[in-house]
């Protein structure tokens, strides 16, 4: 049924036509007539991160970000589901235009900006849901809040979704919120890691449960970079990290409509540079903490390719946008 959509939507401005596909899943969703447009899949469940997942296969950030469309989604076949980015405070995000496809490259360029209703509303409609099963809560910074002051907002987050989450992961990797990533490096990260750290302890004792914390990085950093980033991600026990966010690189669509925009570039074309950060980064870890494979899945050989590289789950989100949910069952059945 999406093969026959995608060209409708595919006419329409790209944001527009996103808010139009997860309005009409949920109306879909509410009628009971999931079964029309989705296939029952089982997979092999993973346990990692102290959690039980029914399948590998996970829905990334971005596409749900205020936490208003879960049911709807679960039914597709994930395995677990992540919504946000979210921020303490709402913000409406960067101008419009900012959501770009490049369909010759199965490709998407987006500048969103965090664009979300704020961390108390994300938790009315978590609340609201009716999902029982493994749910990420991606959270960031306001645009205005000083970099320098970014570990508040993070804190903030981290505390008023802990309750409600599976896991919760720290976006310091979105190339569309101005320094977001120098959180990557040195000292900035240390001691952002430290305070979450501490945060989660407390919380952990507070609410007598362990909500495990992972770390979405940028695929566009160095081997030094991302050897000083295993180091941190060991000495601070992080739960997991995922590998990886959108990139700024553009090669190979350099003569493509649109490969000029600013913002950050996700699909096919982040599929080989992803599995490459993977790999380094399981090495680097020796395997003490689990690594989340994502960027540019667009069918099952890549969901494949990310575990080959030693990831323990995938998730997906661009290749959702060209495939439709049958992407889902394609990756799930992939990876057995």
């Amino acid at each position: 049924m999406y093969s026959l959509l995608r060209p409708l939507l595919f006419q329409l401005d790209a944001e527009t036509a996103h808010h139009l596909t997860l309005t009409g899943l949920n109306l879909v969703h509410k009628l009971g007539l999931s079964n029309v447009i989705v296939q029952p899949v089982t997979g092999k469940s993973i346990e990692t991160m102290g959690l039980r997942f029914p399948n590998g296969v996970g829905l990334a950030a971005g596409l749900d970000k205020n936490g208003a469309y879960i049911d709807a989604l679960a039914v597709l076949g994930f395995g677990f589901i992540e919504i946000g980015t979210v921020t303490p405070r709402p913000q409406a995000g960067n101008p419009k235009p900012r959501l770009f496809r490049l369909p010759r490259a199965q490709a998407i360029i987006n500048r969103m900006g965090f664009n979300n209703d704020g961390v108390e509303q994300l938790v009315r409609n978590v609340q609201a849901a009716e999902f029982k099963g493994v749910l990420g809560i991606n959270i960031g910074k306001n645009f205005d809040t000083p970099i320098a002051r970014a570990a508040d907002d993070y804190l903030h987050c981290l505390a008023t979704v802990y309750p409600h989450a599976s896991y919760v992961t720290v976006n310091i990797s979105s190339p569309n919120t101005k320094n977001l990533r120098d959180l990557q490096a040195g000292e900035a990260l240390a001691d952002l890691l430290d305070k979450l750290k501490t945060e989660q302890t407390r919380l952990a004792q507070l609410h007598g449960r362990y909500v495990p914390l992972t770390l979405k990085i940028a695929p566009d950093l160095s081997d030094e970079a991302l050897t000083e980033i295993a180091s941190l991600l060991r000495r601070y026990r992080i739960d997991g990290v995922i590998a990886t966010n959108t990139t700024l690189a553009r090669k190979g669509i350099e003569h493509l409509p649109h490969a000029d925009e600013t913002g950050g570039l996700s699909g096919a074309p982040l599929t080989e540079a992803s599995t490459q950060v993977v790999k380094k980064l399981v090495q680097a870890l020796a395997g003490e903490i689990p690594v989340i494979g994502a960027g540019g899945i667009v069918n099952g050989a890549d969901a494949t390719a990310k575990i080959e590289a030693g990831a323990r789950l995938v998730q997906l989100y661009s290749g959702l946008i060209y495939r439709g949910p049958q992407l889902v069952r394609e990756c799930v059945l992939a990876l057995g």
